[in-house]
């Protein structure tokens, strides 16, 4: 039975990062949080800790969860649900942001089988099978709740570039692109909108490494918005969602990559 409670984000890989970043801006518009991680615990708390704050600077009071699953794991997944359902009695809005990249960028021609596995465990079967059962009980709310169920995928402009050292992450997001129109089809009868939500470059510890040629290439009009893309941006653009400023909007792809994706001569 749904609460007079304040609505409820589950957001996967919410502790760090982008994750992070869209815990923090759906806390300013007052959801309660539940924030998923794999492995950093002290991460998670700080993330709900600072939702929490953050909320109340907007006069707001929530509560924040923390739930440590794996979605690659089957059982992983069943418990989070399990977990939100107990702690929080309703579920209206999953994110689905948990990713990682290859632990070694590899030539196309020479890349492992193993790293090829691990990603699409983690970047498209995870997602693919947590939105299956977060679905099914958006269904049996859907009848009763007052407010639109949605559910956000969150992708990467990897899902149309190529970039030939990471072939598996290119393909793994590709392949994640494709479980927004599938439930968006799927959904819409129940009143429950499905989007993609595609970063471009985003200021992250996943990008470190390469800012120096990020700099550069932004610098050289890569995007024509001349700056890196930031985890708040891409939380605005959940918020967007989280709000229903899109009610009549279902399978939509919304770019927050600073003008990448444009082709430009």
């Amino acid at each position: 039975m749904l609460t007079d409670m304040n609505p409820v984000a589950l957001i996967t890989g919410g502790s760090r990062g982008i994750g992070r970043g869209i815990a923090l801006e759906l806390a300013k518009i007052g959801f309660d949080l539940v924030i998923n991680y794999a492995g950093n615990v002290r991460a998670a708390e700080q993330t709900a800790k600072d939702g929490v704050a953050r909320a109340s600077q907007e006069q707001m009071e929530i509560r924040a969860e923390i739930c440590q699953a794996d979605i690659a794991s089957s059982n992983d997944r069943r418990k989070l649900i399990e977990f939100t359902k107990v702690k929080c009695g309703r579920l209206d809005l999953l994110v689905n942001n948990a990713g990682v990249a290859p632990e070694v960028r590899a030539d196309v021609l020479e890349a492992s089988e193993e790293s090829f596995d691990r990603l699409i465990n983690i970047n498209v079967k995870g997602p693919y099978f947590l939105t299956q059962l977060a679905a099914n009980w958006m269904i049996q709310q859907a009848e009763k709740s007052k407010v639109q169920l949605k559910i956000i995928t969150i992708t990467s402009i990897s899902a149309y570039t190529a970039s030939v050292t990471r072939g598996d992450y290119c393909i793994a997001k590709a392949a994640l692109s494709m479980l927004t129109p599938l439930y968006a089809a799927r959904l819409a009868e129940h009143g429950i909108n499905v989007y993609e939500i595609r970063p471009g470059i985003i200021a992250t510890d996943m990008t470190a490494p390469a800012k120096e040629k990020y700099d550069k290439l932004i610098g050289e009009s890569l995007t024509p918005i001349k700056r890196w893309g930031t985890a708040e941006d891409v939380g605005k653009a959940v918020c967007a969602v989280a709000l229903n400023l899109l009610p009549f909007s279902t399978g939509e792809v919304i770019n927050v990559d600073g003008g990448f994706h444009l082709r430009r001569l």
